[in-house]
């Protein structure tokens, strides 16, 4: 009888156990067929409702396309370290202006600068502001710093397009 009991037992356990192997089959195929289509995975930056401008990355497209007469409103706000032990915002640090060799010199060390297209002249954005489109291009934004690699932190930017009444040739 205890044979018997015994057998038993091993079969409910090995049913157990074939169920639990199916379970993780289906889950890792499920979970490779939502990963391979994009619904799981990191989020790409424009699908954030507001992107994060890395202090620690050079320039970070927006993925805004933007045209000639388009008006770009951006907001900007959170911290991050620029100077050792020192976090602050877009607006970059009072007391260290940027020297020549920063992407643009002898304005606030740290502060939020953006340009239009890969080559596009940089410009200051600091918490915010309207900035007027003079060439088609995407929207790129980094901190105002030449070494990258010991800050720390993010700011969260909004961004909004107002698009030119006529395109401007």
């Amino acid at each position: 009888m205890r044979g018997v009991q015994r057998l038993v037992k091993e079969m409910t356990q090995m049913r157990y156990s074939c169920l639990v192997l199916v379970m993780l089959g289906i889950l890792l195929i499920v979970g490779g067929v939502l990963l391979a289509s994009g619904i799981l995975g990191p989020l790409r930056q424009s699908a954030l409702p507001q992107p994060r401008i890395y202090a620690y990355r050079d320039w970070q497209s927006m993925g805004v396309q933007l045209h000639p007469g388009d008006l770009v409103h951006i907001r900007a706000r959170g911290e991050w370290l620029y100077t050792p032990g020192e976090y602050h915002g877009p607006e970059g640090h009072a007391r260290y202006p940027a020297p020549m060799f920063y992407p643009i010199p002898h304005v606030a060390g740290g502060v939020l600068i953006g340009r239009i297209g890969e080559t596009g002249q940089p410009f200051v954005v600091g918490r915010g502001g309207s900035i007027g489109v003079g060439e088609a291009g995407l929207l790129y934004l980094r901190i105002n710093d030449d070494l990258l690699s010991d800050n720390a932190g993010y700011v969260t930017v909004e961004i909004e397009v107002t698009r030119a009444a006529t395109p401007v040739p």
